[in-house]
């Protein structure tokens, strides 16, 4: 962590869209800024992708795995199924995937027996620009399918799940595959404590019935159900299973920086690869910070902020940080474009439902207790944030949907600033935490410090 310079340049940027936004501080406020820790960028991620294909941890390589589906799946061709993330991370696959592709064709299977998953949940589906956008001259080398969580005709049944009885759905072209793959970014995640190529397949890939209970309240109220806990996590373990029992046997994930560069790569068993990069990526996001804060401001950036129900994920990661790092009754800025406003997939409609109907924040978790669907979980996370402290949204290009979901919209940061400074009672001095990147920082009060 690092202080802001008394007397020197005014002005700070946090990320916003695809570029950055600027604002001024005003001196009545004491600022830290906090980042995410530092580690060598990858020179040549397609070079180091090769490298650990060819090394994989507690796993045979892929282009075995591939001989050996092929064994099985005689006198016909093994299928393969390669589960990449949905828009909203920014998983690097137009680099992972060739690679892997090519793998899979060592082994002998053909890129006519190669699909490419994107695993939307109950986001919107991706077009076809967005495809390429994705993944590059992979759609014009196999086939590149959303998945589809709202038809049932689409899925398997895996069964129910331990620890608390999950419905288990995959797609029915996941479950019949020889071989199943997965990319994806280890990075703190809210429910599964780190996010990986497990969940591509077990959450990206599910049927609507999985979100549905993973995301409900047994889960959301679970003590083990936090943020970057992986041990005794029963969101973790339930996620697990999904994927082991999908077919999933092998991942190619990184994990980035703030400026979401690869800083590293590991591929092999699922187990494996992620015990490896949470190693690393908790050495990375995890920052000692020496208090709670008047007022955080939370940057969130591309592609993040391209809507509500993602961009909002800043204020309830600083809410259910090990410790809350604004204290109750302060407030959260997060600077966010929001460009498709809630978002336009099933879940996140549904997030805005959930928040503009109710009457007050309490009302959103009484019900999500009596009802719930996929997507509310969102705001009922938001609604137990508001329950703590002030959510303010500056510089959105939907501040009508903001507001319809019951937080403060501000023209910019420094409108946003003051919003916040009368809402904690225009104090002499106020502490303010600068966040740049809200989702790759993990900041955590040192024991027994808090506001």
């Amino acid at each position: 962590m690092r202080n802001a310079p008394r007397g020197g340049a005014p002005f700070h940027r946090v990320p916003y869209g695809e570029g950055e936004i600027e604002f001024m501080l005003q001196p009545w406020f004491d600022v830290d800024i906090v980042e995410s820790g530092t580690a060598t960028p990858v020179d040549d991620l397609g070079a180091e992708t090769i490298r650990c294909l060819a090394s994989p941890l507690g796993s045979s390589t892929l282009r075995q795995l591939a001989a050996d589906a092929n064994k099985r799946a005689a006198p016909r061709k093994a299928r393969a199924i390669i589960a990449v993330t949905d828009l909203t991370r920014a998983s690097p696959d137009a680099v992972l995937v060739p690679p892997l592709i090519d793998e899979l064709k060592g082994g002998g299977i053909a890129d006519s027996e190669i699909t490419v998953m994107i695993g939307v949940g109950l986001h919107r589906a991706t077009t076809d620009s967005e495809k390429r956008e994705k993944l590059g001259t992979v759609v014009d080398r196999v086939r590149v399918i959303d998945s589809d969580g709202r038809d049932p005709a689409k899925w398997a049944d895996l069964g129910t799940i331990p620890p608390y009885g999950v419905p288990g759905f995959t797609q029915k072209l996941v479950k019949d595959a020889d071989l199943v793959v997965a990319t994806g970014i280890v990075e703190p995640h809210q429910y599964a404590g780190y996010s990986g190529g497990r969940k591509t397949v077990a959450i990206g890939c599910c049927g609507e019935p999985v979100i549905t209970a993973t995301h409900g309240m047994r889960f959301l109220e679970d003590p083990g159900v936090r943020l970057a806990k992986i041990d005794g996590n029963p969101f973790h373990e339930t996620v697990r299973e999904i994927a082991r029992r999908a077919g999933l046997r092998f991942c190619l994930n990184v994990v980035t920086d703030d400026r979401e560069r690869v800083v590293a790569v590991a591929a092999g068993d699922p187990d494996a690869v992620l015990a490896d990069l949470v190693a690393k990526a908790a050495a990375l996001y995890t920052r000692p910070i020496p208090k709670q804060y008047d007022i955080v401001i939370a940057g969130v950036g591309h592609p993040k902020d391209v809507n509500l129900y993602q961009a909002s994920r800043a204020a309830t990661y600083l809410r259910f940080a090990p410790t809350p790092v604004v204290r109750e009754g302060g407030a959260i800025i997060i600077p966010a474009r929001l460009d498709e406003g809630a978002g336009e997939g099933a879940g996140e409609q549904r997030f805005l439902a959930a928040l503009e109907r109710a009457p007050s924040p309490g009302a959103v978790v009484d019900e999500a207790r009596r009802h719930f669907a996929g997507g509310e979980q969102r705001a009922v996370m938001v609604a137990l944030t508001l329950q703590w402290c002030q959510i303010i949204v500056a510089a959105s290009e939907s501040p009508e949907v903001v507001r319809l979901a019951k937080l403060r919209a501000a023209v910019d940061v420094e409108e946003a600033l003051d919003l916040a400074y009368e809402h904690i009672g225009r104090p002499a001095r106020a502490s303010v935490l600068l966040v740049p990147r809200a989702l790759h920082t993990l900041p955590v009060v040192q024991s027994g410090v808090v506001a």
